[in-house]
């Protein structure tokens, strides 16, 4: 995928290679909204393009697709109405009951999610929320771990974007048919950080229902010729706010009718 910039080629791979070092280094950097004045939403999927691509490029693999943004009070905090997106590889997958090094991240935060695998492509524009449930094979509770390379949280929508929509990993359960799943938006959900509940939600803080996103995200990727493909794990946006973590942490998600995932900070 590619998108339109006006910035420079050099400005595009410098910022790349900016956030890339900070990521490699856990050392965050200022926004890039301040070091690229007048940075651009489709500048900032310009410059997470480049680095997803140079990660293929050294062996990794596309292993789905992330939504973010999609509640309420995070669009309201960066100015936005809508959600952005980013790229999920196979490197950033862990399994339940997995351990992940704190110090392999900058300022980590966990949110739960209901996680999507398709048995049809969805290829927008046009794709309804009824598409994405029709084309589900199964769903399963998932929990992304957010980081972002900008320094203290300090994003605007541009910075998220460009690093990849803050995403850095993705801990998933066993996945679930959708025959055997309720209502999505019913789906209640705790957040449990050391045995105590920090958060609490529902399927349905995720834009209504969370396939609505996979619909966006469906649409939205649609004019760079991308394809929501079966196989992929979509990650549809957080049911909950997203508490910090840190070393020495033990993260449990408990989803009603979708069971447990946890994962371990150490």
């Amino acid at each position: 995928m590619t998108a339109a910039s006006s910035l420079p080629e050099t400005d595009l791979e410098d910022a790349a290679a900016q956030l890339r070092a900070a990521e490699l280094n856990k050392a965050p950097i200022p926004p890039l909204t301040e070091l690229f004045p007048g940075l651009t939403p489709a500048q900032a999927y310009a410059i997470q393009q480049i680095n997803i691509d140079t990660r293929v490029a050294a062996g990794d693999a596309l292993a789905g697709h992330k939504i973010g943004l999609t509640a309420k009070a995070m669009q309201a905090l960066l100015g936005v109405d809508e959600p952005d997106y980013g790229h999920l590889l196979e490197s950033m997958v862990f399994a339940s009951g997995d351990e992940v090094r704190a110090a392999d991240l900058c300022a980590p935060r966990v949110e739960p999610e209901i996680a999507f695998r398709l048995h049809t492509a969805l290829a927008g524009p046009g794709v309804t929320a009824t598409d994405v449930m029709a084309a589900t094979e199964s769903v399963a509770a998932s929990v992304e771990i957010v980081d972002s390379r900008v320094a203290d949280w300090k994003i605007k929508l541009a910075d998220t974007i460009a690093d990849n929509a803050s995403s850095a990993a993705v801990v998933l359960a066993e996945w679930i048919s959708i025959d055997r799943v309720g209502l999505l938006p019913d789906v209640a959900v705790e957040l449990e950080i050391n045995g105590d509940v920090v958060a609490t939600g529902t399927g349905a803080d995720v834009l209504g229902h969370p396939a609505e996103a996979v619909a966006w995200l469906a649409n939205a990727v649609a004019p760079f010729g991308v394809v929501l493909q079966p196989g992929q794990v979509l990650l549809p946006g957080a049911c909950t706010p997203a508490p910090f973590v840190k070393a020495g942490d033990e993260v449990t998600a408990r989803f009603a009718g979708l069971g447990d995932v946890s994962i371990t900070f150490r």
